[in-house]
């Protein structure tokens, strides 16, 4: 099956990472998502992007915006974090300019995964495990995060609905040997590649990005998630006939999503999953 995911629920069009959003996205008739994790001090998944609270997204409680770069998502708690406004973009930033058709909810909150995992039966998720081998002390370690993201899927039951996936591979390698039964999915974009002995967590990783199928054959297979615009169809066609699925990230303008159609990806993660709705007939 073809498998469209809303990047962070629905970026383009919801506030990202939020239950407002999944909901709106889930009406709009998605049912797979594209979301992030990271793990507060006590030890609780919650899905937000950023190692730390964004300025360009978040309010204190008392409806002021951050000033800067705020706290380390596992510097705080879980119901501190909750304290914290992430239903509409911050006026006048590039970021609200790059998404102001996105619809903003006052009050959502940064959910727990748990959360989102028990809201819609049924619905699909890919869970990108944030992890940054270039600051290891913004976050738990690759296994740490593995455990706890696993151990919240294992009790809301939803093992056979969840991929798993990172730049930082030794998450999906720690997943593949710990829990063979879950899908992994390897993350990369032209940096990571080029950096491959430090994202891949081995001194020997090869640093070009045509070795990449071959390389993601040898942990063990799975979901391939590239940067768009680093896929080329010969990198497809070699991938496919490694048995790999290929989904890349992040498709928003129509004219990419023809193309990568056309090549035969098995799915696109887009911030404007309505657009890609569009070409409905050419996805299934």
């Amino acid at each position: 099956m073809f498998d469209l995911q809303g990047h962070r629920f629905a970026r383009g069009l919801f506030p990202e990472n939020t239950l407002e959003g999944l909901n709106s996205a889930v009406r709009l008739g998605l049912t797979s998502f594209e979301i992030d994790i990271a793990i507060t001090r006590d030890g609780v998944p919650v899905v937000h992007h950023d190692p730390a609270l964004n300025p360009n997204t978040t309010r204190k409680a008392d409806g002021t915006w951050l000033s800067e770069t705020g706290p380390l998502i596992r510097d705080l708690t879980v119901n501190e974090l909750a304290g914290y406004d992430v239903g509409r973009l911050r006026p006048g930033t590039a970021y609200a300019a790059t998404y102001a058709s996105q619809i903003p909810s006052d009050g959502a909150r940064i959910p727990t995964l748990d959360a989102v995992l028990r809201l819609f039966p049924g619905v699909r998720f890919n869970i990108e495990l944030k992890l940054m081998p270039t600051h290891p002390e913004w976050t738990v370690t690759p296994e740490e995060m593995v455990e706890r993201t696993l151990h919240v899927v294992d009790a809301a039951d939803v093992a056979g609905a969840v991929t798993i996936q990172s730049f930082d591979w030794r998450a999906p390698r720690h997943v593949r040997r710990t829990r063979p039964e879950i899908a992994c999915g390897w993350l990369t974009e032209a940096t990571t590649v080029r950096a491959a002995p430090l994202w891949r967590g081995r001194v020997e990783a090869t640093t070009t990005m045509e070795a990449v199928p071959d390389a993601i054959a040898g942990e063990g297979g799975g979901l391939w998630t590239p940067f768009h615009a680093d896929l080329t169809q010969e990198l497809l066609t070699r991938a496919h006939g490694l048995g790999l699925r290929v989904i890349p990230w992040t498709v928003n303008e129509v004219p990419d999503m023809q193309r990568l159609l056309a090549w035969g990806v098995d799915g696109l993660i887009t911030d404007w999953p309505d657009r890609a709705l569009t070409l409905r007939p050419a996805i299934g």
